[in-house]
């Protein structure tokens, strides 16, 4: 792959761009600090925006890496505060292969804002980076993440039964993707905008 590292990507609603250490305190408060956001996901809600701090740093460290995807999502009509954050959380170079975590804060929930987010960043990572396959995961109990997957034209393969790890434990693992046949099938003419553009407002 040819690894680009975090570019900024606008879609109609979002800002996609790095994170900066100014971000802190809203990252805390809209969604580090969340128990409904980190139910399903493998950290604990942030005790103390100190911590938030640290994780951010670590971030903007990385961008040095040119293999290092991490986004923030900004709500353009609310100003330039991150509501929540897409990335790249795991690479396996002999497959072309990227796999995407995300999340936001609870009170954006239910507006297309993933599945926004998450259509935007397609385009650069199949036609600039060069992956083959984009996978995603969720916990069969957390279907709304799933349906931000299968928003984006990502199919459902199947579950791994105790596959994975939460906050809830061992749990098992839904997973769905993409590959880069599939979306160039789905920017053909006449077919779906929604991957292309990153017009994934639903």
């Amino acid at each position: 792959m040819n690894h680009l590292g975090t570019i900024t990507i606008e879609t109609p609603r979002l800002l996609l761009r790095r994170f900066v250490k100014e971000d802190a305190a809203a990252a805390f408060q809209n969604w580090t600090s969340d128990e409904k956001v980190t139910e399903f996901l493998t950290w604990p809600a942030h005790e103390s925006q100190a911590v938030t701090e640290s994780i951010l740093q670590d971030w903007i460290d990385s961008y040095r890496r040119p293999d290092f995807y991490q986004w923030a999502i900004v709500l353009k009509e609310e100003g330039d505060e991150p509501i929540g954050t897409i990335s790249v959380i795991g690479v396996r170079e002999a497959l072309n292969l990227l796999q995407i975590g995300y999340c936001i804060g609870s009170r954006w929930w239910n507006r297309g804002i993933t599945s926004e987010a998450f259509s935007g960043i397609l385009p650069y990572l199949f036609q600039e980076v060069g992956a083959n396959r984009v996978e995603s995961g969720h916990d069969p109990e957390n279907p709304g993440s799933g349906r931000v997957m299968a928003k984006c034209g990502l199919r459902r393969e199947g579950v791994l039964r105790q596959a994975d790890l939460s906050n809830r434990g061992i749990v098992d693992a839904v997973v769905y993707s993409m590959l880069a046949e599939e979306f160039q099938a789905a920017c053909l003419p006449f077919q779906s905008r929604k991957v292309c553009s990153g017009d994934g407002k639903e």
